[in-house]
């Protein structure tokens, strides 16, 4: 199969309407979608990526108002959270329309949803004839997609179109939470805070992810490794290691200098936790790209986004 690359939203849509899967730009990674008209378009998704298929997709609205056409059941919090975050890095779990096929689902009768805020990302969707299903665009288990260079590299041959734009503005996934319960619950962190969604939901509460291997997830990243690079991560305090370890090519990533700045390869400081988390998967592709063993990732403080960077960098360090 020969991947085009186009900057045209209407262009890749049209792949994307004849059937085809497409990777396509959105503020927090790049995702790579199908209609969920076209069920055997999703079923490639999960063959191009190596995505187990117990692992459901987000579904992706051009605006606020088609939430209708793929939730029911649409309790009052949700509709708050709808108001105040969509379009946004915000995802919803809800009871699914019969729109939405089992494809998507993993076979749940739930489906998380999501309303980008990119505007390439609104373009697209709006020229596509069905609302989109797309997981992240890379192959599972590896750091996601923030660049259509990171896609291609990836997933070349695979699938039939990308959409070329910016690098994304967040670097991290959606927040996701679960509003199908009688109690709200934060499933995934992101780029919305607890504490912000606390402020418009203040009954929102933090799930406990079960380890079932039996029960599917209710949304993505959720029971398999995730965001790993093939370089080892090792998680660090302030300032990191004295020494890194001896015989390896070892980098550094994090918010100080670290002590032994002239041992390593690369060193990466961030300015902000904004900065942490946008660059965090292309430094982990490109520690990969020159051959590091090993990359020191400095563990941001335990609130805002850092709270978002600490979880995606546990579960990167967990799936090596």
């Amino acid at each position: 199969m020969q991947t085009i690359v186009t900057d045209s939203p209407e262009e890749a849509a049209g792949y994307l309407n004849a059937g085809g899967i497409v990777a396509f730009p959105t503020e927090t990674v790049y995702g790579l979608g199908a209609g969920i008209c076209h069920p055997e378009a999703v079923k490639k998704i999960f063959r191009a990526k190596g995505r187990p298929a117990d692992n459901p997709l987000i579904v992706h609205i051009p605006k606020p108002e088609d939430i209708d056409t793929v939730a029911r059941e649409i309790g009052e919090a949700a509709r708050k959270l709808i108001r105040h975050f969509f379009p946004g890095p915000l995802t919803l779990v809800l009871k699914k329309s019969g729109m939405v096929p089992p494809e998507v689902t993993a076979g749940l009768d739930t489906v998380g949803i999501r309303c980008p805020s990119s505007i390439i990302a609104k373009s697209f969707l709006g020229f596509c004839h069905c609302p989109v299903a797309a997981p992240s665009a890379n192959i599972s288990g590896r750091p996601s997609s923030t660049s259509w260079k990171a896609v291609l590299y990836d997933l070349e041959g695979k699938i039939d179109c990308i959409l070329k734009g910016d690098p994304s503005d967040i670097g991290l996934e959606s927040t996701i939470v679960d509003c199908t319960g009688a109690q709200p619950l934060l499933l995934r962190t992101g780029a919305v805070t607890i504490e912000e969604l606390q402020s418009v939901v203040p009954e929102i509460g933090t799930a406990v992810i079960s380890s079932n291997d039996d029960e599917p997830p209710k949304s993505p990243g959720l029971k398999y490794p995730h965001y790993a690079p093939v370089a080892r991560i090792r998680l660090c305090a302030t300032g990191g290691p004295v020494a890194p370890e001896a015989d390896t090519s070892s980098a550094w990533i994090g918010l100080t200098q670290p002590h032994a700045s002239a041992a390593f390869a690369i060193v990466r400081q961030c300015g902000t936790t904004g900065e942490y988390a946008r660059i965090l998967f292309d430094f982990f592709r490109q520690c990969d790209a020159l051959g590091i063993d090993t990359i020191y990732c400095e563990l941001p403080p335990d609130e805002g986004i850092g709270r978002a960077i600490r979880d995606r960098l546990t579960r990167a360090a967990a799936g090596r």
